[in-house]
């Protein structure tokens, strides 16, 4: 069965001049929109191709690749406004409707928004802002360390709160958290926690906590002797300075500089930690 909004791998059936059709099944022959791009193409051969209706409410298919599949959440720009509501930019020709009906406040020009992607009662493809409508607090069948797929959503008092799979909603705390995040981005994650009442808590890296501090004590080595055996920073400097240096949480870097000190391979300083010569 053909999913409009979605990829679907179809066979090639028809070829007249550079037009192709291909098989949709029920829907019968669904025409191939990309010329110039399916030259090699010919009858028997099979193509994922992304299939959706258009503008004049055709069954057609593309080999472009769009930013989102229906079921999806996005962060799109917003190209233009009209009397229907804003049109994102989404990777093919013709542009992606967000409904005034689907916004949340009002939308700009020119800027990025969140959202995911539908089909509406035409079965045509739209854009959405209320993604609470669509992403469930409660999650279930996820375990502990599990890569998942994130794309960050709002800042909280918390952290930030992230799409999870284009599904769940999940929580990254900031005392875990010292990187750079921006709203929209989209990376990999992992699972650290699946609460008693079955919501998220993220976490961005998988190494355990005992390894990272391994790791860190063998950075900060390498960079004391990189710097001439000195770092101008202690337990009591800013989280993300010692981020920007060394890529770990404070607590990570406390409990590293603490070993290494306990090993008599660092001395603390008032302002910064030194190496200690071993000769």
């Amino acid at each position: 069965m053909i999913e409009l909004g979605k990829f679907n791998t179809l066979t090639v059936v028809s070829q007249r001049d550079n037009q192709y059709g291909l098989d949709g099944g029920e829907l019968g022959e669904i025409g191939l929109e990309d010329k110039d791009a399916a030259d090699n193409l010919k009858v028997g051969d099979t193509v994922n191709a992304f299939v959706y209706i258009d503008g004049k409410n055709q069954t057609i298919a593309t080999l472009q690749t769009p930013l989102a599949q229906v079921d999806q959440v996005a962060w799109l720009k917003c190209v233009s406004l009209s009397h229907a509501g804003a049109f994102l930019a989404w990777g093919l020709p013709k542009d992606l409707l967000l409904p005034f009906s689907e916004q949340k406040g009002k939308v700009v020009e020119g800027r990025s928004y969140l959202v995911r992607l539908f089909l509406d009662e035409n079965n045509r493809i739209a854009a959405t802002m209320m993604l609470d409508d669509f992403i469930q607090d409660q999650a279930f069948y996820y375990k502990e360390g599990q890569a998942v797929q994130l794309i960050i959503a709002d800042e909280t008092d918390l952290g930030f709160k992230a799409v999870v799979d284009n599904q769940y909603w999940g929580v990254l705390y900031k005392s875990e958290t010292f990187q750079p995040l921006q709203k929209g981005q989209t990376l990999t994650g992992f699972i650290k926690k699946v609460r008693p009442d079955n919501k998220l808590d993220l976490i961005l890296s998988q190494e355990k906590y005992g390894q990272k501090v391994d790791a860190t004590s063998e950075k900060i080595l390498a960079i004391l002797a990189k710097r001439g055996g000195y770092v101008a920073l202690t337990d009591k400097s800013a989280p993300e300075i010692i981020y920007d240096t060394f890529g770990v949480s404070k607590k990570v870097f406390k409990q590293a500089i603490g070993g290494l000190y306990k090993q008599r391979r660092i001395v603390i300083e008032e302002t910064g930690i030194r190496l200690v010569d071993q000769a």
